[in-house]
């Protein structure tokens, strides 16, 4: 059995519409999401925003109130139509990667191939092995096995099986800091290898940007922005968009005639913004400090050590209170004067005073 042949067949997933309810609570309210065959989406967004129940109405686990949901075309929820889970070709990545403790990591990948030939479904385990490089734990017990490599075995399982999509259920959740880094890298670049469609549903910000195609940003049960990570970044769609993807420096501002006046001077926008009070957003790398009297004056009231950067928090001459990080130690102590710069436009948007 060739490599090609044994590598999945991928699909584009469409949802459109998409309600559901539980009793009297709402949790999607017309989710739209669209996800290009061949490429990985993550949907972003705080706990219980939906995140779940929409990966199990995709995985037909649960079917929608409303809305349609397709796969490669072809419709698999809605409209009359209800695909079970089983005969969609949804592969499921779980957060622990529920492996069978009693079954091998070479058992655990054959176990949904089911019967098509003894030396088939070999060429396929030692294939999949070979892919996430576990090819001497095929003996191994998950008892055996670090995280990282349960993880391993769990996504060489779900892609052996050959499913057209793949959901990916907070993956890396169990896993340490330091392992969580590597191992969503190496599933990162597996799944661009292999050419998965793939959906990672995730609450952190970094893994979301570092490792999709693109963002869908779920918020109080809808998509408020699905662009690509860099674009979610750079230009969040609303303030509690920017406020949660990402650190903020948040002022307050006056806009006119396009340009938005601040503490810190007057600024150009990323975005078209009306006249009137605005909350100004800036992330924090876009603040600089500079010497006493070279511009908009602050006092420095704390520094936060962090190892690669430092956070340096200051207090602005009318009062406000402004974090910036700063690369390794600044030779900078509380109560030092210095001035502070923005670099680049910044982020405005309507004061919730104001509406």
């Amino acid at each position: 059995m060739t490599e090609q042949r044994l590598a999945p067949v991928s699909a584009g997933v469409a949802a459109t519409g998409i309600h559901k309810s539980f009793g009297r609570r709402t949790v999607l309210d017309g989710v739209d999401l669209e996800v290009p065959a061949g490429t990985i989406t993550a949907v972003l967004g705080p706990s219980g925003c939906g995140k779940t129940t929409l990966l199990r109405i995709l995985a037909g686990f649960d079917l929608p109130d409303a809305g349609v949901v397709r796969i490669g075309g072809e419709t698999v929820a809605g409209n009359g139509t209800a695909v079970p889970a089983h005969r969609r070709h949804v592969g499921l990545m779980p957060q622990e990667g529920a492996l069978f403790p009693h079954l091998s990591v070479a058992g655990n990948i054959g176990f949904g191939l089911g019967r098509p030939s003894r030396n088939g479904t070999r060429s396929t385990i030692e294939h999949w092995l070979a892919v996430v490089g576990l090819q001497d734990k095929a003996d191994a017990r998950p008892h055996e096995l670090s995280g990282g490599q349960q993880q391993r075995v769990a996504l060489a399982r779900a892609l052996a099986a050959r499913p057209r999509v793949l959901l990916l259920d907070e993956p890396f959740a169990a896993l340490d800091a330091g392992l969580r880094v590597r191992v969503r890298e190496d599933i990162a670049a597996i799944l661009r290898s292999a050419g998965t469609t793939a959906l990672l549903v995730t609450h952190d910000q970094t893994e979301a940007l570092s490792l999709a195609d693109s963002v869908a940003l779920l918020m109080a049960g809808s998509v408020a922005q699905h662009a690509a990570p860099a674009e979610v970044y750079a230009r969040p769609a609303t303030l509690a968009a920017a406020r949660f993807v990402g650190a903020t420096v948040e002022l307050s501002g006056q806009c006119r005639s396009g340009r938005v006046h601040t503490a810190l001077g007057t600024h150009g926008t990323r975005l078209p913004a009306h006249d009137g009070p605005v909350v100004v957003v800036l992330r924090p790398e876009q603040l600089r400090i500079g010497d006493a009297g070279a511009g908009p004056a602050a006092t420095v009231t704390a520094c936060r050590f962090y190892g690669a950067d430092t956070i340096v928090h200051v207090r602005l001459d009318d009062g406000s209170a402004v974090q910036l990080r700063m690369p390794g130690q600044p030779a900078i102590d509380d109560g030092d004067a210095v001035s502070v710069h923005v670099t680049g436009d910044v982020l405005a948007y309507p004061s919730p005073a104001s509406r």
